[in-house]
Formats: structure tokens, C-alpha cells, sequence
């Protein structure tokens, strides 16, 4: 059924790079806090070593993961297969985020195939790895990316989309500071 690993195998780095969404879970430390947990698509997703991953994020309705990586840095990747052979992958690990004025931004940018303005990428050092069954999981079929958010992202263009990320992502559900926040005081 499931196994516990610290590294990622070829079969499951296969596996990784086989699915077209992948969920991220991060929460803060409060009692009272949101947990956030978000669905992630667009080919976004890369293996940088056995026991390290990273992915691209995109502008959005809020910034959560940053601010809870930025106060506790605790992460969970899951990969779940819609396909015919079940399975779910989670990854457990600590999160930096990189910003476009970090040192290592152009390093890690540049394993993406993407023009569209990014606020941030996550970089994830695993300790953790855990697979499971899948069983209960339905079957879908992959039709294709949808092309709303980056064209969105197009449509404002870089001046547009940093206004947009300094009225809505320097702060999370819970008022705690994102990286982004962090590097407009």
C-alpha cells in the first residue's frame, strides 16, 4: 500500500513529472489560523535533486504559502493520480521563497518555459517522502492547461501585476506578513 522515503526514487520522480496538477498544503502556527491548500497546474513543477523541488507561482487572490513558509517554513506537496494506475505522493519539507532580487532567482527561473510575470518561486528541501494507495481516487482525463491565468497576467502586464501583488499579496488571511511584504518595508 504506502511507504515512508527521504528521497525521491526514479519511479517516483517519473510520477511526478507524469501529473498535470499537483496541491500545496502550509498552515500557520496559530490555533485560530487558516489552513491553506491550494491546486497548482501549468507546468510549473521541477525536480531539482533527490531530496529538493521547486515551483513557479503566478499572482493570485492571495500570497498564504509565502506568509506561512516566511513564519514557519512547514510545506506538503501531495501528487495525486487521475489516471489509470492510483497513487498519491506527498512531500514533506521546509520552503524558502525566492523572489525575482534573490541571489538564486535567475538559477531557478530559468528551468521554466515561461515569458508570464512571477512573483515568487518556492523551493522545498524534502525530509519526507510518503506514497499511498490512490484507491479511492476517481478517474479523470487530462484535457488540457487552461490559459486564464497567464493570460490575465498578460493582459496587466509586469506594472499592472505588481500593483495588483502590493494591494493584494502582502498579506495573509490571518494579517501575517508574506516575503513580498517583507520586501516592500
Amino acid at each position: 500500500m504506502g511507504t515512508t522515503q527521504h528521497q525521491l526514487s526514479a519511479t517516483q520522480k517519473k510520477f511526478i513529472q507524469q501529473q498535470h496538477m499537483f496541491f500545496v498544503a502550509t498552515a500557520p502556527l496559530s490555533k485560530q489560523g487558516h489552513v491553506n491548500l491550494s491546486p497548482k497546474g501549468l507546468d510549473t513543477f521541477r525536480i531539482l535533486s533527490e531530496s529538493s523541488v521547486a515551483y513557479l507561482d503566478f499572482a493570485g487572490s492571495g500570497n498564504e504559502t509565502s506568509a506561512h513558509l516566511l513564519e514557519n517554513q512547514r510545506i506538503t506537496i501531495m501528487f495525486c493520480s487521475f489516471a489509470k494506475n492510483p497513487m498519491i505522493l506527498r512531500l514533506y519539507g521546509k520552503g524558502s521563497v525566492i523572489t525575482p532580487s534573490h541571489t538564486d532567482w535567475d538559477s531557478l527561473y530559468k528551468l521554466f518555459d515561461t515569458t508570464a510575470h512571477c512573483r515568487q518561486i518556492f523551493k522545498i528541501d524534502i525530509h519526507r517522502i510518503q506514497s499511498s494507495c490512490g484507491y479511492g481516487i476517481p478517474l479523470y482525463e487530462y484535457q488540457g492547461d487552461r490559459s486564464t491565468l497567464i493570460d490575465w497576467i498578460d493582459k496587466k502586464g509586469p506594472e499592472g501585476i505588481d500593483a495588483y501583488i502590493q494591494k493584494n499579496n502582502l498579506k495573509s488571511l490571518d494579517g501575517l506578513p508574506t516575503h513580498l511584504g517583507q520586501e516592500s518595508i
